[in-house]
């Protein structure tokens, strides 16, 4: 009986201490579960519910360029555009398994196509195969450290066969093209695929499977239109496409100021000066992804802005008809013979006193390679990219030089004859003048008078027969007086790359004497615009400008809106010069066009207008782009003219430079006829603008002079 008690009672003790050690357990799991979900709940729920917010930066439309009387000369053109966005987390085979069912309703050129990008995407495609192309032995060196892991697809690169990249199907290749564009853009921004010729049927296709396109959407992108075709548009610049993107030359100045490497940017002149102006502020989107960087929410912080719009100097209806005729003189000269250098010509016309470019023409005449016939294209740009001997239009700057370095003095006389200098050929004039002063020489163009000039400018005296002493100080002299007038070096253009000329290295006496008619040092055709505006306006050098105002842009994108900028003109120096030296130059000029015996009154002597201006007619040797065709240097004739209007009140200055423009003895006159036809022009639309509104002032005030009766009649 005893037994049996002591028996029971052991058995109960054990199940306690089981119930006892179950109980401790499960208070400490209770208490565990109490401490991760009342003290780390919180934690725990945020790292499970982690996102990040990742801020992508979208381009906008360019700014228009607009002409001063408001046409519009560059625009923006929208094209439909299909469109891959990649997340953060997407892969290369979910890439490819898209650009497979995008192929098959789009059509991609595949000429894009790199050997890098057919060896890439062929271990894409044939993964095995490229693995098979690592052997144990590359393993090895791996393990023990003589390559590095990314070595070894490297070696894949190089072992792919001939064969191997060039047996792709065209089916293939569009696949492959449309997986390049997926693969070159950053994660979350869109990477444009096709924006050129996508047809509407293509357009609705990739529309109705977005659903099954994952990252593919629609979308409208522009591109630059120039609504005047071919004219000015070497200055008016280029811009990037989006596959070129970022200029590498300029990567690192672009990436510093916000921009994304496939960005379309200005890659030239102006619009690469006013890329900040133009570029617009970018539309920026606030993605929020997951944790496995999937979006889960896309929230617009900014519909940004196209880029500002610019109001150039330039007068479009100026402009084209002078290229026109540039166009048709050069064509009828080359006709005419005598002419187997000349092949381009310019025109520039300027607002002497606020430095506004009116007109920067330029034409080429070349010989087309494929057709073989002869073709005129568009050279405005080398008006500041290129530089010649210009002849006598420099002689104002050098009588004004001898003024006031003292070595002449207004009214001074010179016996004009051949001269006769030691150890230098004959110096002359086209013939010889006899005994002129200051203003004679400048209406009959005589070079005798400036080589006198110039050799009194150097301190020293011309004796029949014996030699000059001049040193290179001279030529110092001389070359700095000139750059206060622009010449020989940068007029301050708001253009980049502009040419400064070509400074002669020979300190002979006798290349300082052709340094003084112009047949020395070279000038650009802008440069002589600037030295002649200078003289025009009474002695201020002007910065010359092709934008006049930068205006905001509008939402209805059809006006302009507020004025942001204008342009206000810059003077870079005043002539340290009597005003009445200056007075007695322009009284020179306005003899050389205006008097008959001036070298340019054929061209004016007869016009409503009045006119100042200096021909100039320069010996040169052809140094051209066919100058390798010929083993000796080519001898011929550079003609230019500068020259202002009105003479009294000048509100146009001009500069034509129309090098190698004939061979031999018996001028075309193409400068003295571009000049004229651009003053005719300038002074014909004046008029016609003048008459418009007049009229439609007129018209105006008959309304309200209408109005007016009515309502008296009513009362």
């Amino acid at each position: 009986m005893t037994k049996e008690k002591k028996k029971k009672t052991h058995v109960p003790l054990r199940l306690n201490l089981l119930f006892f050690a179950v109980f401790l357990l499960f208070s400490v799991l209770i208490l565990r579960l109490g401490l991760v979900q009342i003290v780390y709940g919180d934690d725990y729920k945020r790292e499970i519910e982690r996102t990040e917010e990742v801020t992508v930066n979208n381009p906008v439309p360019r700014g228009k360029m607009y002409d001063r009387n408001l046409k519009v000369m560059v625009d923006n053109k929208p094209l439909d555009a299909i469109t891959y966005t990649r997340s953060q987390r997407t892969t290369a085979k979910e890439m490819l398994e898209t650009a497979e069912k995008l192929a098959k309703l789009i059509h991609k050129e595949t000429n894009k196509i790199t050997e890098r990008d057919r060896k890439d995407f062929w271990i894409l495609k044939h993964p095995d195969e490229a693995e098979a192309k690592i052997t144990a032995a590359d393993r090895k060196k791996v393990t023990e450290g003589e390559l590095e892991e990314k070595d070894l697809y490297k070696l894949q690169i190089e072992r792919i066969t001939e064969k191997e990249i060039n047996s792709f199907t065209d089916a293939e290749l569009e696949v492959l093209a449309i997986y390049r564009e997926f693969s070159s853009g950053y994660a979350l921004t869109p990477q444009i695929v096709k924006n050129k010729d996508v047809t509407e049927e293509e357009f609705a296709r990739v529309s109705e499977n977005l659903d099954s396109l994952p990252g593919v959407n629609i979308t409208t992108d522009w591109d630059r239109t120039y609504v005047f075709g071919n004219t000015l548009k070497s200055v008016l610049g280029k811009v990037s496409t989006s596959d070129e993107g970022l200029p590498s030359e300029r990567l690192d100045y672009f990436l510093s100021r916000g921009y994304s490497r496939n960005d379309r940017v200005g890659k030239s002149y102006i619009e690469l000066q006013y890329e900040d102006v133009l570029q617009g502020n970018k539309a920026k989107v606030k993605n929020i992804t997951d944790k496995g960087g999937n979006v889960v929410e896309s929230q617009v912080v900014s519909e940004g802005q196209r880029g500002k719009d610019l109001v150039l100097t330039i007068d479009m209806d100026l402009q084209q008809a002078i290229e026109n005729e540039i166009e048709k003189q050069l064509l009828q000269a080359k006709k005419a013979g005598n002419t187997k250098f000349l092949d381009r010509a310019f025109v520039v016309l300027m607002d002497p006193k606020t430095g506004e470019i009116l007109t920067m023409a330029g034409k080429q005449y070349v010989i087309d390679k494929e057709t073989g016939k002869p073709t005129i294209n568009d050279y405005a740009l080398g008006n500041i990219s290129s530089s010649y001997t210009v002849g006598s239009s420099v002689k104002g700057a050098t009588i004004l030089t001898g003024y006031q370095t003292g070595a002449i003095q207004p009214n001074k006389y010179f016996y004009d004859t051949t001269l006769n200098i030691k150890g230098t050929p004959k110096k002359a004039s086209y013939t010889n003048m006899g005994n002129i002063n200051d203003l004679t020489a400048l209406k009959k163009s005589s070079n005798v008078y400036m080589f006198r000039t110039a050799i009194a400018i150097a301190g020293t005296e011309y004796v029949p027969g014996k030699g000059l002493n001049i040193g290179s100080s001279a030529f110092e002299t001389m070359r700095n007086y000139y750059a206060q007038f622009g010449l020989g070096s940068r007029t301050g253009i708001d253009l980049p790359n502009e040419m400064v000329g070509y400074k002669g290295t020979d300190t002979l006496p006798g290349k300082l004497l052709d340094l003084a008619i112009g047949q020395y040092d070279t000038y650009t055709p802008m440069q002589l615009a600037q030295y002649v505006s200078t003289i025009a306006n009474g002695g201020y050098r002007m910065e010359p400008h092709m934008v006049k105002e930068i205006h905001d842009p509008v939402d209805d994108n059809t006006e302009l809106g507020a004025v942001v900028s204008e342009i206000t003109p810059t003077v870079l120096n005043k002539l340290d010069m009597k005003d009445s030296w200056i007075n007695r130059v322009q009284d020179g000029f306005k003899l050389v066009a205006m008097e008959q015996g001036g070298t340019a009154y054929k061209y004016f002597g007869h016009k409503s207008y009045t006119v100042a201006a200096k021909t100039g007619t320069a010996q040169a040797f052809y140094d051209g782009p066919n100058k390798d065709k010929y083993k000796d240097l080519q001898a011929t004739m550079s003609l230019s003219m500068v020259g202002f209007a009105p003479a009294e009140n000048p509100e146009v200055a001009f500069a034509v430079v129309v090098p190698w423009a004939y061979q031999g003895h018996s001028s075309n006159g193409l400068n003295g006829k571009l000049a004229e036809f651009a003053l005719d022009t300038y002074f014909d639309l004046k008029k016609t603008r003048q008459q418009a509104d007049e009229t439609d002032e007129t018209t105006e005030n008959k309304v309200v002079t209408g109005k007016e009766i009515q309502q008296e009649q009513a009362e």
